[in-house]
């Protein structure tokens, strides 16, 4: 091929693809320029919005991978490529990529539901998939707690978007129930009495639902009362361990006796 030949089919293949590569160029600065207008856009309503923290990093990552895709779709139509085996090829591709990450898609889906639905958040105590613990992150595939003891335990989003959950911390108020025995032949309204007494001088104790004391069953061995209040979810173990104190030391200053199981032995001599 001569030098002639080669200049001519230059010029042909610029008067062919010039224009159309050239508006591919300015549509693609244009449509950087737009997408960021748009992001930022959507940066400010997310902060004047109640949207979670958590979620507003996921969101942008999503909405602006979807922009880029299409702007890089529409730019290599402009230019002549046929898109239809392009987007056939990335479809099976996508096809043979899910297939193979089934379990980390379902993970990620699990952590866009927890994200928009929020059954839980950052500082709840929950307890799921045989753990209980503080929520300390909420990751995209995974939910991080950690235990009383001080224990990291990570779960996988999709069981816990599958599964049954307790919040702890889902309501603010929360009841706190005990239970506790005296013996037969005490007397029931004294020892409720001194129960009462220490319910009243807790500021804990919320009046608001009022606080509950009933027989609850008549033992082998006691008469057991049941006790309910309300409380702070807050103060939930602090009122509960301290009632335990408070209550068997008020039982033995009444004198009322907290039973516990005995066994008589009979020894028998063979003669």
């Amino acid at each position: 091929m001569t030098t002639e030949e080669l200049i001519d089919q230059a010029i042909q293949f610029a008067v062919d693809y010039g224009p159309k590569l050239l508006g591919a160029i300015i549509v693609l600065i244009i449509g950087s320029w737009v997408i960021r207008l748009a992001m930022g856009g959507m940066t400010r309503m997310m902060d004047k919005s109640s949207v979670d923290d958590s979620l507003k990093p996921f969101l942008k990552t999503v909405v602006k991978t979807l922009f880029r895709a299409l702007l890089f779709i529409s730019v290599l139509g402009m230019v002549g490529i046929e898109m239809t085996s392009f987007i056939a090829l990335l479809g099976a591709a996508g096809l043979a990529v899910g297939m193979a990450l089934s379990g980390t898609l379902q993970n990620f889906a699990g952590g866009v539901i927890i994200l928009l639905f929020k059954p839980y958040k950052v500082g709840d105590y929950i307890e799921a998939q045989g753990y209980a613990g503080s929520v300390k992150e909420i990751q995209i595939f995974n939910t991080v707690l950690k235990t009383p003891d001080a224990k990291i335990v990570i779960i996988p989003n999709g069981s816990l978007s599958n599964s049954s959950m307790i919040n702890y911390s889902a309501e603010e108020q929360r009841r706190v129930e005990w239970t506790f025995g005296i013996a037969y032949g005490d007397n029931v309204k004294t020892a409720k009495q001194v129960i009462r007494n220490l319910l009243d001088a807790d500021e804990r104790v919320l009046k608001d639902p009022e606080p509950f004391l009933a027989i609850a069953s008549l033992g082998d061995s006691s008469v057991n009362i049941v006790v309910r209040v309300w409380v702070s979810s807050s103060e939930y173990w602090g009122l509960f361990f301290d009632m335990n104190e408070l209550v068997y030391e008020a039982f033995n200053d009444a004198g009322i006796n907290i039973p516990f199981p005995q066994m008589d032995v009979h020894l028998h001599e063979n003669k």
